[in-house]
C-alpha cells in the first residue's frame, strides 16, 4: 500500500513538473499550449486603431448604436474579446484591436456594413437589408397564460411591394434570413403578407428574440461604414507594466506556497502540488483558447489563485476538527473534504456568477478580467477537490499519518 501511494506521488509530481514546462515553453517554435502563444492586449502588446465613418449619411443615435453593436458582435465572433469600440463625434467609430500587426488586414478581415438577405428555397435573393425599416421583440400572451415571444418586421414601401410577392410566391415554404451569409432564421410562410408588417414566431426566450431583432437591424442599416483612417498603435503600458506584472505574481505565489507549507505543514504540501498543477492548467488554457490577455486579466488569475489557496485552507481547518475524532486519518481526509464541499461551492459559484455578469454587460478589460477570473475559480474548484484530496490520501498512504503533521503551527503553539 505504501508502494503504491509514493508511486502515484511520484507521478503526481512529475504531472505538475510537465505542465510547468508545458504552460513556460510550450509546443514547436509558435509556444502552442504555453505562454509564449498567449495573445497579449492592446495595453500590452499593442495592435491596431480604426476609425470608421458613415458614408454619406446622418445616423441618428439609434442607427450608430445598431452599427457599434454589429461592429462587437463581429469582434467577439473572431475572439477579439479585448477590442475596444467607441463612437467618436455623431457619425465616427474608432475601433482598437490588440495583437494585430497589419491595420489593412484588420480592415478587411472586419469587413463592412452587414449585409441581410431573403432568400427562397432554391436561393434566390428576394430582398435586402434596405427593405427593413425595423425589427422588434414583442411579447404576447400564449396558451395557458404563458408569455410568447415574437420578432415583428416593418418593411419600406418597396420592400413591402417585394415581400408581398415574395410571400404570394413561397407560400407554406420558408423564406430563409442571411446576415454576412449566415442563416440567422428559416421562417414558414403561412399567409401572404401585403401590410408592409411581418412576425417570426418560434420557440424564442426574451433574449434570444431581442439577439435576433438586433441582428436584423444590424443587417438593415440605411449606410455603410468606410475606413477614414488606419493606424497601428504602440503598447499602452509596454514590457515595463507587463514584466511588472509577472514579477508581482511569481513573488505573490512563492509567498503562498511558503506559507502554506510552514503554516500547514503536509496539507499544505498538498495544496503546493495541487497549486502548481492549477497554474500550469490555466496558462494552458488561455493559450489553448487564445483569450487575449491585458493587465485586469493578469488581476484575475491572481485573484483567482487566492481562491484556490482558500478552498484549500477550509477544507485544512475542516480537517483540524474531523482528527478529534479517532478515526484514521485516511478516514479523516475523506470526511474533511465531504463536509467542506459545500461551504467551497457556493463561494465559487457566487464569484463564478459575478463573472459571468462582467462578461455579459462588460466590454473590453472588464471582459478579460471576467474570462481569466472564470477560468480560474472552474480550475481551482477541480484542483482543491480533486488533485489535493488524492495528493494528501497518498502522502497518508506513504506514511506521513500522525496528527501531530496535520495540526497548524499556530494551533500547535496554542495548546502547548
Amino acid at each position: 500500500m505504501r508502494s503504491k501511494s509514493v508511486l502515484f506521488l511520484a507521478i503526481t509530481v512529475l504531472i505538475a513538473a510537465g505542465l510547468g514546462a508545458l504552460s513556460y515553453f510550450g509546443v514547436g517554435a509558435e509556444h502552442i499550449l504555453g505562454v509564449g502563444n498567449i495573445r497579449q492586449g492592446l495595453d500590452l502588446q499593442g495592435g491596431v486603431s480604426i476609425l470608421y465613418a458613415a458614408v454619406n449619411y446622418s445616423p441618428n443615435q439609434t442607427e450608430m448604436n445598431s452599427a457599434i453593436s454589429l461592429i462587437r458582435t463581429r469582434l467577439d465572433s473572431k475572439n477579439y474579446t479585448e477590442a475596444e469600440v467607441s463612437q467618436q463625434g455623431s457619425d465616427h467609430i474608432r475601433v482598437d484591436i490588440p495583437g494585430v500587426e497589419d491595420a489593412e488586414a484588420a480592415v478587411t478581415e472586419l469587413g463592412a456594413t452587414a449585409q441581410l438577405v431573403f432568400r427562397d428555397v432554391d436561393g434566390n435573393e428576394l430582398l435586402t437589408g434596405a427593405d427593413v425599416s425595423n425589427a422588434t421583440r414583442q411579447v404576447y400572451q400564449g396558451q395557458g397564460g404563458a408569455a410568447q415571444y415574437i420578432v415583428s418586421l416593418d418593411f419600406t414601401a418597396e420592400g413591402t411591394t417585394k415581400f408581398a410577392q415574395a410571400t404570394t410566391d413561397n407560400l407554406n415554404k420558408t423564406i430563409s434570413i442571411f446576415l454576412d451569409e449566415q442563416m440567422i432564421s428559416s421562417p414558414t410562410v403561412n399567409a401572404a403578407i401585403t401590410d408592409g408588417h411581418a412576425i417570426i414566431e418560434g420557440d424564442f426566450s426574451a433574449e434570444s428574440a431581442e439577439y435576433l431583432a438586433r441582428t436584423i437591424r444590424q443587417g438593415s442599416l440605411p449606410f455603410s461604414l468606410e475606413p477614414a483612417s488606419m493606424d497601428n498603435v504602440g503598447a499602452k503600458l509596454g514590457a515595463t507594466a507587463l514584466n511588472g506584472s509577472i514579477l508581482a505574481g511569481i513573488i505573490g505565489t512563492a509567498l503562498i506556497l511558503l506559507f502554506m507549507l510552514v503554516i500547514y505543514r503536509v496539507s499544505g504540501l498538498a495544496a503546493d502540488i495541487a497549486l502548481v498543477i492549477y497554474i500550469g492548467i490555466v496558462l494552458v488554457l488561455l493559450s489553448l483558447f487564445r483569450i487575449t490577455l491585458t493587465l485586469p486579466g493578469i488581476a484575475g488569475i491572481i485573484l483567482s489563485i487566492g481562491m484556490a489557496v482558500d478552498a484549500n485552507v477550509i477544507i485544512f481547518e475542516r480537517l483540524q476538527e474531523e482528527v478529534r475524532s479517532k478515526r484514521t486519518m485516511r478516514a479523516n481526509v475523506e470526511a474533511s473534504f465531504k463536509r467542506a464541499f459545500p461551504s467551497i461551492l457556493d463561494s465559487n459559484v457566487t464569484t463564478l456568477i459575478a463573472a459571468g455578469v462582467l462578461f455579459w454587460l462588460g466590454t473590453g478589460p472588464i471582459k478579460g478580467f471576467a474570462q481569466t477570473l472564470a477560468i480560474g475559480i472552474v480550475v481551482s474548484m477541480f484542483t482543491a477537490l480533486t488533485c489535493t484530496r488524492f495528493i494528501l490520501q497518498n502522502l497518508v498512504g506513504a506514511g506521513l499519518s500522525k496528527e501531530s503533521m496535520f495540526v497548524p503551527v499556530a494551533k500547535e503553539a496554542k495548546q502547548a
